[in-house]
């Protein structure tokens, strides 16, 4: 379904991005979790193309590009691991694995697809979107302060999609803990593209030793995919998928 849905296919502009998810939106099953990423990620997406035309970023033409490199990675992955996961990378076995687990929440899933493209991806697709246009990813720099800017687009649709989202164990967690587990989220995500960044200038930096270079990428997509297997440990059964 993802293979023929996504491969062989290469986005070129944002409104691209937006038809190859909404495709997989429309099509995916709701038992398959890469639906719950994806519908998280098509929200963002949506986002990001209203912005870059709308908003006071200082390089659009930047984040418009990041934005189809990023995608594309993750139709790359979703594509190569739909028959095999063993043959995705490291970071998004882990999702693609239990897509059709039962006992796995849609947030557990969201939050997967999060960890794997943030953490393994956006390096990579900074790095290509830098090679791709002009500069270097340095602090301080005018595309750093419109890099930073998107989180609060994140804690936008964040909390749109909570809403959807917010059922079964997630609703008893806000319950209890009101807004905190929140706050604890949109930190997490904020610090996991702080992070990207940060290895984003080391892959820039190692760029004239190519042997430690993808030594030290081998070793965030496997640590990425570590973590991806915590996320999705299943859950108590509640009723309905979410």
């Amino acid at each position: 379904m993802l293979r023929e849905l996504v491969a062989g296919r290469r986005a070129a502009s944002i409104e691209e991005v937006i038809d190859i998810m909404a495709a997989l939106d429309r099509d995916l099953p709701d038992m398959d979790g890469v639906k719950w990423f994806n519908r998280l990620y098509l929200q963002v997406t949506l986002s990001v193309r209203d912005a870059v035309t709308t908003t006071t970023f200082r390089d659009p033409a930047f984040l418009a590009t990041l934005d189809v490199v990023f995608a594309n990675l993750y139709f790359d992955a979703i594509a190569a691991g739909d028959a095999d996961p063993a043959r995705a990378p490291s970071a998004w076995r882990p999702l693609l694995e239990c897509r059709r687990r039962p006992g796995i929440r849609a947030i557990q899933f969201a939050l997967a697809g999060m960890n794997a493209h943030i953490n393994r991806d956006l390096p990579e697709g900074i790095v290509a979107t830098f090679r791709a246009t002009d500069g270097a990813p340095a602090d301080g720099s005018l595309r750093h302060a419109d890099f930073d800017k998107v989180n609060d687009l994140l804690e936008a649709v964040e909390m749109q999609i909570k809403t959807e989202f917010s059922t079964g164990l997630v609703r008893i967690v806000d319950t209890a803990c009101g807004d905190v587990d929140d706050a604890i989220a949109m930190w997490k995500v904020r610090a996991a593209r702080a992070a990207a960044w940060t290895n984003a200038q080391v892959l820039w930096a190692l760029r004239p030793t190519p042997t430690l270079r993808n030594a030290f990428f081998s070793r965030l997509d496997s640590f990425t995919g570590f973590a991806g297997r915590g996320i999705l440990v299943p859950t108590a059964p509640l009723t309905g998928r979410l």
